[in-house]
């Protein structure tokens, strides 16, 4: 016996109706929420700005099944499911965000007017890069910031650390080392490494470099080292760096959702709080992916989408039973 394809229960709504759950955000956490929600019958909109932070790069890694795909690809195939149950995704930026009797009205940056019950932030984030002339043209390709988004593409290569906080360079230093013996740690603006950090460092045979990195040597549009302000050039073939995560979040701040420092320290960024299953200390309003966490996998950010997606159905469901007594 075949199972048939499955059949959308409704069409997508209008834009200016009020909708079960509005969405802002469409990479892998809003639409993994999206998809939760629009397979539990729910009338949802993602809205969704076009400025995912993984666009640089070649393929999303780590993605059980999906390894390798390119993160637009990605997208589109999580749009193309989320369309097909009833889901309606707006191609639009949120400006404003309020709160009126019925839940949330949001403004797009066109003038549109969004209305809806509950709402989910995921946003993502923007990577805030040392100010050094060619890194951005490089992030996403031979800089990288995550050794298992990116680790495997470069290994038994040279990698260079660039330092900004020392923690995150001796952190990122080991990770990377499990991938090429030749390691090179670039101390840069860093503060000075512990005793234990140095003796770490040695017993696995990444050295440490002194000195102000000043800019990216790049031949043939491939990284081939780093220029110290002191006139030494550092041979490397990759560039680990730790960028400052920034939370898209400022369109919210009406509603009372703040930023807080990452839990993982200020120096990584900042962040939403929110409990086990999404939700802010706002009510009604639930955020995942990377606005929330330093764990910058697209897989983890599509579960917690799907878990916040989950708990958001959960609670107007309580919404709908309180409605239903309240005609009784």
């Amino acid at each position: 016996m075949t199972t048939p394809a499955h059949t959308p229960s409704a069409t997508a709504p209008a834009a200016t109706e009020l909708v079960d759950a509005i969405i802002v955000g469409g990479g892998a956490a809003g639409l993994s929420a999206a998809l939760m929600l629009g397979r539990s019958r729910r009338s949802v909109i993602v809205v969704d700005g076009g400025q995912p932070r993984n666009a640089p790069a070649d393929g999303v890694h780590g993605f059980l099944s999906r390894d390798g795909i390119p993160p637009r690809e990605l997208v589109r195939l999580g749009r193309a499911e989320v369309t097909a149950y009833g889901v309606l995704v707006v191609d639009a930026q949120v400006s404003t965000a309020v709160r009126d009797d019925e839940g949330f009205v949001l403004t797009t940056t066109d003038g549109s007017t969004l209305r809806g019950r509950r709402l989910l932030i995921a946003t993502g984030t923007a990577d805030e890069l040392p100010a050094i002339p060619g890194l951005r043209e490089r992030y996403g390709r031979d800089a990288l910031h995550c050794p298992y988004c990116h680790g495997w593409e470069v290994q038994d290569r040279m990698i260079g650390i660039l330092g900004t906080d020392a923690q995150a360079a001796a952190h990122q230093a080991q990770l990377f080392r499990q991938l090429s013996e030749r390691v090179v740690v670039l101390r840069n603006t860093a503060e000075a490494f512990s005793a234990d950090q140095e003796a770490a460092f040695a017993a696995r045979g990444i050295e440490v470099v002194d000195g102000l990195v000043e800019r990216l040597e790049v031949e043939d549009d491939r990284l081939v080292g780093v220029r110290l302000a002191d006139g030494r050039t550092i041979p490397v073939d990759a560039l680990a760096v730790a960028p400052v995560a920034r939370v898209h979040a400022a369109a919210f701040a009406e509603l009372g959702v703040e930023t807080q420092p990452h839990p993982a320290g200020a120096h990584y960024g900042d962040a939403i709080g929110v409990d086990a299953m999404g939700a802010t200390s706002v009510p009604g309003v639930w955020a995942a992916g990377d606005v929330t966490s330093l764990r910058p996998q697209v897989v983890q950010a599509a579960a917690a989408g799907a878990m916040a997606g989950a708990a958001m159905n959960a609670d107007l469901v309580q919404d709908d039973v309180r409605r239903a007594l309240a005609k009784r």
